[in-house]
């Protein structure tokens, strides 16, 4: 038999509303008012309310204070799976400070007594929330702020519906503390805030592996820690980026001869791509202890990870151009293009088949909605005879396209346009940091570029995949390679509505729970209106050197745990007397599916401060 639904209703004036929910067999109301039995005995028809409460089985209490409930319930009876408090008020002429006092408390209170899974129903009159819902919106400062309020708790917001009281059979909207004013509910909303997972602050990782028929270890970067094997691209996966990987793979099985080799691809890739920035990468020195060991593995499967926690807090990523002269330099690799070139070496490449390559790749890059220090990438190459290759990369651009439309169909009805562009200099710069970083790589002939029309989006065109045309060494002459680069997350983010690239690698199971297996969906947050807390950072640049804004965004994305949307230059000043340099730069704090509040914000970026004086040298202002 199913456990009975628990409802809690505070603040209720004359007990219409927990009236109106009517008697269903499978709740358990518990109806609470803040005055005393007597002062509401009072008021129009409560009486007839109460009784009508108690004849359904309802628990009606009174003199409860919505910032103390624990106190109120046994241990064993402190577990709802609903609270509804209506309008709350702090009194009289009380302003909106003491009302977001009055929410902190209740919040704060709500979570002694809330199931893991249960939901908090807050009706606020027009404007008071403070969230884009409200029409019109007031200014932040004279709302109540009510979802920065409910993220000191843990809560976030995740839904808000109109309170439509003409619908509600019985009620009648009470003035606070036994008032006969009623508040003016027109056009009232209903907020529903559930738990947020809990900001974690992630230990630094030791990743062992397999390379070359030995083992060796090395520290994962800090700001990967939680990114480097979270196996979405397994073949039971449910993850957006599977499925986009299922679906070009299978269209592509129709048309050529294919060959997967995902299973033996190294994390790690040794020396240095030509091209490519250093400051792009996220190098792994390995220091004496950890250089490669003769061990022979026993097990010929390779890339097998295991991990272990270690005490100390820095990355890898410090002082790595001091250290490289030191010992043997390694990255994690930013691309698989390398693994597509060994296999066109080898003796066992054959002509005419499609090979396929995919997995995560890691790039250093500035923060943005859509710039990914991490992203699943899928690659696929192709020896074609010399003259053929026109009609093979047509034939391989055709396949992609139709797969991604024929994904986009079961998604939404927005129009969606994919376009092959010719590559040019100025091109590069002007789409995104995926096309940028592969035109580092080699020479790209074609960007595949892909436009959703959607009323919210805030990237309406991006480069999703790089087309290649090269003459390799190959054992003859007669063949051209040609090959296409895709970027996974991307595709999948621009065809599920997903606006921010952190929610692909949330571990909220809110999220993948909208993806059943195999299919896409159009994507609904449940984190609505996330507060943004901004803070200005100013230093001095040490004399003589050129400020790595790449290595601040890293330090950033650290310290923040991703909690970072955005960093821009606001004040660049220069002392004539002295010739030195000020940056000031403003950093925006913002979770995409947890609750932050403003407190752990201002730690987040106290400590942002102290690692730019100790990493980058600079002087703080």
């Amino acid at each position: 038999m199913a456990a009975q639904r628990r409802v809690l209703l505070l603040g209720e004036g004359n007990f219409s509303f927990a009236a109106s929910l009517g008697g269903d067999a499978g709740t358990s109301v518990v109806a609470t008012c803040y005055e005393s039995e007597e002062e509401v005995s009072a008021r129009g028809r409560a009486v007839e309310n109460i009784q009508r409460l108690r004849e359904r089985g309802a628990e009606v209490m009174f003199s409860v204070d919505c910032t103390r409930l624990k106190d109120y319930f046994f241990p064993a009876k402190r577990e709802f799976d609903c609270i509804y408090f209506n309008f709350p008020h702090c009194g009289r002429k009380a302003g909106v400070v003491k009302n977001r006092e009055l929410l902190s408390h209740f919040f704060h209170s709500c979570a002694e007594v809330l199931t893991e899974e249960g939901e908090i129903h807050v009706a606020l009159c027009n404007g008071q929330g403070g969230t884009p819902a409200d029409q019109p919106r007031r200014e932040w400062h004279n709302s109540w702020q009510i979802v920065a309020v409910a993220a000191g708790a843990g809560f976030i917001l995740s839904n808000v519906q109109p309170f439509k009281a003409e619908t509600i059979h019985g009620y009648k909207c009470t003035g606070y503390r036994s008032q006969d004013k009623s508040f003016c509910i027109e056009g009232a909303l209903n907020h529903i805030f559930t738990r947020s997972m809990p900001l974690v602050y992630f230990k630094p990782m030791i990743c062992e592996i397999e390379l070359e028929s030995r083992r060796i270890s090395f520290q994962v970067p800090q700001v990967l820690v939680d990114k480097i094997n979270r196996g979405f691209l397994e073949v039971n996966s449910n993850h957006p980026v599977q499925t986009v990987k299922e679906k070009l793979t299978a269209v592509l099985s129709q048309a050529f001869p294919l060959q997967s080799i995902d299973y033996c691809l190294s994390l790690l890739f040794q020396g240095h791509l030509n091209g490519v920035c250093h400051s792009n990468i996220f190098w792994i020195v390995l220091s004496p202890e950890e250089t490669p060991s003769t061990e022979e593995m026993a097990s010929g499967q390779a890339n097998a990870i295991l991990f272990s926690h270690v005490d100390f807090y820095r990355d890898t990523d410090d002082n790595v151009q001091e250290r490289c002269q030191i010992a043997k330099q390694y990255c994690l690799r930013p691309s698989l293009l390398p693994h597509a070139q060994a296999v066109i070496k080898s003796a066992a490449f054959v002509p005419g088949t499609l090979y396929v390559f995919s997995g995560p790749v890691f790039r250093k890059c500035l923060i943005s909605p859509y710039s990914m220090p991490v992203f699943h990438e899928m690659v696929f190459v192709c020896a074609v005879n010399r003259g053929t290759e026109n009609s093979c990369r047509e034939m391989l651009v055709d396949k992609i396209k139709n797969s991604i439309h024929s994904l986009h169909q079961t998604v939404s009805g927005f129009p969606l346009t994919i376009s092959l562009q010719k590559a040019t200099c100025s091109e590069t710069t002007e789409l995104n940091d995926f096309a940028a970083f592969e035109s580092q790589l080699s020479k790209v002939q074609y960007f595949l570029c892909m436009e959703v029309d959607t009323l919210d989006s805030s990237e309406k065109c991006s480069c999703v995949g790089v087309i290649r045309t090269a003459p390799y060494e190959l054992a003859s002459s007669d063949f051209v390679i040609v090959s296409a680069s895709l970027n996974l997350d991307l595709i999948a983010m621009l065809l599920c509505g997903i606006q921010d690239w952190r929610m692909l690698w949330t571990s909220d199971t809110r999220f993948l729970r909208q993806f059943p297996r195999g299919e896409l969906r159009l994507f609904k947050s449940f984190s609505l209106y996330p507060p943004s807390y901004v803070h200005d950072v100013s230093f001095w640049v040490p004399d003589g050197e050129q400020f790595d804004e790449a290595a601040f965004h890293t330090i950033a994305r650290q310290v923040s745990g991703e909690m970072v949307t955005s960093i821009q230059l606001i004040d660049s000043f220069h002392q004539s007397e002295t010739g030195r340099k000020s940056l000031c730069y403003r950093v925006a704090f913002q979770s995409c599916d947890k609750a932050l509040s403003r407190r752990e914000a201002v730690a987040m970026q106290l400590l942002c401060r102290e690692e730019l004086k100790q990493r980058l040298h600079v002087a703080l202002r």
